[in-house]
């Protein structure tokens, strides 16, 4: 009779025998399938702290960049609100514009909402030439 399993003769310590004895006297357990689960547990523990291992380094680099972003960003919506605050401040009381200054700013503010939805839409970073020139905003 052919069977697709290797017999294995080993020596166990006296109480891991007794609990072996145990556990294989309940019904529907055998030493076979109980040693097999168990080995085959310590394989994917060590399995998986070899993989962990793998990765780890991977991981934390990742982690490190996840921070530096955040860091990033919260440095940014500082710096804006600071930017927005500023501005509040700075044109509280000031009379209201001329209409020419406020097709000045209307330009401005188009162009400003152009570029960044051309931003958003290839999702690249800004460049210098993204900003109005002073011969665009002096034209009619």
């Amino acid at each position: 009779m052919q069977t697709r399993k290797t017999r294995h003769q080993f020596y166990l310590p006296d109480h891991l025998s007794a609990r072996l004895d145990a556990m294989a006297a309940e019904p529907g357990a055998s030493k076979t399938t109980i040693l097999s689960a168990a080995l085959g547990a310590w394989f994917q523990r060590a399995d998986d702290e070899q993989t962990g291992a793998q990765f780890g380094k991977a991981l934390s680099r990742q982690v490190r960049a996840v921070e530096r972003l955040e860091q990033r960003l919260d440095y940014l919506t500082e710096v804006l609100g600071l930017f927005v605050r500023h501005q509040l401040t700075l044109t509280a009381h000031h009379p209201a514009f001329d209409a020419e200054t406020q097709r000045l700013g209307q330009r401005r503010y188009d162009q400003f909402v152009r570029t960044a939805g051309q931003l958003a839409a290839r999702k690249a970073k800004p460049k210098a030439e993204a900003a109005p020139s002073d011969s665009q905003e002096n034209e009619p």
